[in-house]
């Protein structure tokens, strides 16, 4: 994977937000603290409201064509040249290294030729919500005193950190993650055995293989858990489902938290 190269100009003044089938079906709440992070910053948050998913599920299922109308639908929701901010690292990584691929064989007339351009066009523009934040607006997190006395007045926290498989290989936001976590006031991340491994739940995976994904979120929560933490933060929400309710079907004290929600309340938003 090539360094990706960031703008060196003035900071965007607007931003589309893609805000994932999970998020909008499953999450809400982190969908609106990535709102809140953004505008915090002096942003105005645009969302296309006929957006839906990023055609993952039926791409790693082995169905291009499918996914290719999914994304076909949506290529014109981002007309402006703004960036497209997306909290969840799999998603963001679908959108910006596959989106161009599955129209790459579309040449056969004019509208498949305008189809592969903008989706070209548009993989440039798609940030995940924490890159976006600490490599773009080059949001100081540590300046915990800029949000507020709320934000002074948090308890310590220890934490573990979880980043997806598509987060992590293709979009490699890790690095972003850690960076944004380690810089809040009163957060200790603390690294755990296979925090590098899959959580089980790879979108169809986990229905088609449940007992091996049983097996790897069992290995994740037990991991976690050999910490002493009991909070385990995620900017993808596939994997905070698994995670979450595996724990809880198991009696695990292991919390989860999308990263946004993180974010937001440990500079001084609302508690969770």
């Amino acid at each position: 994977m090539k360094p990706r190269q960031y703008p060196n100009g003035p900071r965007p003044t607007d931003v589309y937000l893609f805000a994932t089938c999970l998020v909008d079906l499953f999450v809400p709440q982190a969908g609106l603290d990535a709102v809140k992070l953004l505008e915090r910053e002096g942003l105005t948050v645009h969302f296309p409201r006929a957006q839906s998913c990023c055609g993952q599920p039926a791409y790693s299922s082995g169905n291009p064509r499918e996914a290719r109308e999914v994304a076909r639908a949506q290529l014109g929701l981002f007309d402006q040249p703004w960036p497209v901010i997306v909290p969840s690292g799999s998603c963001a990584g679908m959108m910006r290294h596959h989106w161009p691929a599955l129209f790459e064989g579309d040449a056969g007339n004019e509208a498949d030729k305008a189809d592969a351009a903008r989706a070209q066009a548009l993989s440039g523009r798609i940030y995940e919500l924490t890159e976006f934040l600490v490599r773009v607006l080059n949001v100081d997190l540590s300046a915990a005193g800029a949000y507020g006395d709320a934000a002074l007045k948090q308890p310590a926290e220890r934490v573990v950190l979880h980043t997806s498989c598509g987060a992590r290989r293709e979009m490699g936001t890790r690095v972003h993650g850690v960076e944004a976590v380690d810089a809040l006031p009163g957060i200790t991340r603390v690294d755990h055995e296979r925090e590098s491994e899959c959580c089980g739940f790879g979108g169809t995976f986990s229905l088609k293989h449940p007992d091996i994904s049983g097996a790897m979120v069992a290995d994740k929560i037990a991991s976690a858990c050999a910490t002493g933490c009991n909070r385990l933060v995620s900017a993808d929400c596939g994997c905070l489902l698994n995670i979450g309710h595996a724990a809880e079907h198991k009696g695990a004290p292991l919390a989860v938290e999308h990263l946004a929600s993180f974010l937001w309340r440990r500079t001084g938003g609302e508690a969770a």
